[in-house]
């Protein structure tokens, strides 16, 4: 009789062991929209929890905290929850003060074994140990669109597989997220468009969410509906999934997580595809969109909300009738566009009103140039100043990939400073892709043909590489260009030696980099928009400095042979480089002579075919000089500005 009461008993506590259930994890992300680092972090950390191997083992939420601030846009993500954002990263007693950071199943992730709550130290290990507890509980929860999907219909069953008791209050905690957010416009600083598992609305509340008893019993169970409304500020409803969670406030740890999926929405539903609008020398611009529709019934009217750099112009209403399936473009009309020179962002919402459903997608966003306000100083730039681009400068990223125009900050030409602008074929992976930038719009009058120089060093990644660098002109607002420069492949680099690894000029190596001189014949006009135009095809990074555009400010004497000379940069401040082709061996004479015929510098040097000379001119007042290169061959002058 001992003998089966104690065999009862093991069994009994056998059961109690064994017949726990398996843990899904809950990892919290607290990250935010003004904070680089989390725009850093962010896509390796998802990458991590998308993987096969841990999407059976855990649950990601997205807290947009206000750290290192909070966005000032009303329709950041923070702001449009912050009240539970505050609550849940601060109030509960998590003391989120830095991000990003993480907790898993309520608690710090170091007590998995990672080295930090930085979700950069989150790794599969962590999470399978996270996740080799098993739990108390098992959790079951469906849900459905309410009639005219304006509401998600929650049910939620718990049972307990083994007995527990709560340190505190014992909480089943129910959050609406967004699954995946594309935005055309950052909604904070820190560049981050893209963003994954977030928070829109917890539901009763994030702070009180559904009661739990504190005591529990194998078998015993609990069951309850909640109806979720959908907030007005939710960007795409089929990507609206709901997260539920069972938590021990006494002791923070969450004994089980959950997760009811996204759902497709059965109304209607239009795909913002794409828009183009280039380039302007007005004050509007005339879009075409592209739209498709994805839902079962034909779209009859939709109403479509232009923005110009994240601002809401004039909504525009359309009319027609758009079968299951199909797409069309629509040409918008007149939308007012930006009005500072350079490149702007144009982007569009499209709502259809009652079957509400709104959809953002990254790629209904395009850059666009506005040519407005014709400087007629010239273009000097080395790219020393943070602003990307450069006031009144433009960029086209067509496709608006990773790889574009980006100022660098590693090297510069000649190794006379640390800035450049870089364009990355490296990284590029669209063969044939075409990106453009844009210079100030000038007016060049003048009897003399404008004269562009600049400086450049590019490395070829293989013997077939044909990157290729042009630079355009236009005095019609881009109705027809001429081309007036160039080249591609071998003809184009200074390494005839290619290099498999990424290039970056070596800021010792000043022989990795020469100058470019372009004259711009009939280009004396008013109104003339230039740019550099790139045409990817996967080869190795291009690097250009010293970017001088004006009108011509040679005075030749005499040039024998073809022989000539630049000046980089020109207007210039305690640097010159001096780049001549001299086509002849022998000995050459520089000479600078001030305003008042004083010569100010003077030297001989021994030239071959391409000689570099760099001219200290630190010690020169600001002013106009004139630089004379005589030789046996030539003898030329050019005009040489001090601008400090």
């Amino acid at each position: 009789m001992k003998k089966n009461l104690l065999l009862s008993t093991l069994l009994m506590i056998c059961l109690g062991i064994f017949g726990q259930t398996p843990r899904m994890c809950l990892y919290e992300e607290f990250t935010g929209e003004t904070c680089p680092p989390c725009a850093a972090t962010n896509p390796g950390l998802n990458l991590l929890l998308a993987s096969a191997t841990n999407t059976p083992k855990v649950i990601a939420l997205k807290w947009q905290v206000p750290i290192p601030s909070a966005p000032s846009n009303t329709w950041s993500l923070y702001q449009t929850n912050k009240n539970e954002i505050n609550w849940r990263s601060s109030s509960y007693g998590y003391g989120i003060n830095s991000a990003p950071s993480g907790r898993m199943d309520g608690q710090n992730v170091t007590v998995f074994g990672a080295s930090s709550d930085h979700p950069a130290n989150l790794t599969s290990g962590i999470i399978a140990t996270a996740q080799s507890y098993t739990s108390p509980f098992s959790v079951s929860m469906s849900r459905a669109w309410s009639p005219g999907c304006t509401a998600v219909n929650v049910t939620v069953n718990i049972q307990a597989s083994a007995n527990f008791t709560a340190t505190g209050n014992l909480i089943f905690r129910l959050c609406m997220v967004e699954r995946l957010i594309n935005f055309s416009v950052q909604p904070g600083t820190n560049g981050e468009k893209d963003f994954e598992d977030v928070v829109i609305k917890s539901f009763p509340t994030i702070q009180g969410g559904t009661s739990m008893v504190k005591n529990w019993v194998i078998g015993q169970t609990q069951t309850f509906t909640i109806s979720c409304p959908v907030p007005a500020y939710t960007r795409k409803k089929s990507e609206i999934a709901m997260v539920g969670f069972i938590q021990d406030d006494g002791t923070k740890k969450v004994a089980q997580a959950v997760r009811a999926d996204k759902q497709a929405v059965p109304t209607d539903a239009m795909a913002a595809l794409g828009a183009s609008v280039n380039l302007t020398c007005a004050s509007i611009i005339t879009p075409t969109i592209s739209i498709r529709n994805d839902g079962p019934n034909a779209i009859t009217n939709a109403t479509i909300t232009p923005y110009n750099d994240g601002v809401a112009g004039t909504p525009i209403s359309w009319s027609g009738n758009l079968a299951s399936g199909s797409f069309t473009n629509i040409v918008l009309g007149n939308v007012n566009a930006a009005t500072s020179a350079g490149s702007h962002v144009f982007s569009y919402f499209v709502d259809l009103g009652t079957s509400l459903y709104n959809l953002t997608l990254n790629n209904n966003s395009i850059t666009y140039i506005v040519a407005s306000n014709y400087q007629g100083t010239p273009v000097a730039e080395g790219f020393v100043g943070t602003a990307f681009p450069p006031a009144n400068w433009g960029v086209i990223n067509a496709d608006n990939g990773i790889a574009s125009w980006s100022r660098n900050t590693v090297t510069g030409a000649y190794n006379l400073s640390n800035e450049s602008v870089k364009y990355d074929f490296y990284n590029n992976n669209n063969i044939g892709d075409v990106d453009e930038l844009y210079l100030p719009p000038m007016n060049l009058s003048g009897s003399g043909d404008p004269v562009l120089s600049f400086d450049i060093a590019y490395a070829m990644r293989n013997l077939s590489s044909s990157d290729q660098l042009d630079f355009m002109a236009s005095y019609d607002c881009g109705a027809t260009w001429t081309n007036f420069y160039s080249k591609a492949g071998s003809s184009l680099t200074n390494l005839q030696t290619p290099l498999t690894s990424a290039y970056t000029p070596d800021p010792l190596d000043i022989s990795q980099w020469r100058s470019e001189l372009v004259t711009l014949t009939g280009f004396n006009k008013p109104n003339v928009i230039s740019k550099f135009v790139v045409t990817n095809n996967k080869g190795n990074n291009l690097y250009l400095d010293n970017i001088n555009l004006s009108q011509s400010t040679g005075i030749a004497k005499q040039n024998k042979n073809n022989a000539s000379f630049g000046l980089f940069p020109n207007p210039a401040a305690n640097n010159v480089v001096l780049k001549l082709d001299a086509n002849n061996t022998g000995s050459v004479k520089v000479s600078i002579t001030n305003a008042l015929g004083q010569v100010v510098y003077s030297k001989t040097i021994s030239s071959n075919d391409s000689n570099i000379l760099a001219i200290d001119t630190k010690e020169l007042s600001n002013g106009l000089y004139l630089v004379n290169v005589e030789s046996a061959k030539m003898n030329a002058t050019q005009k040489l500005v001090i601008s400090k």
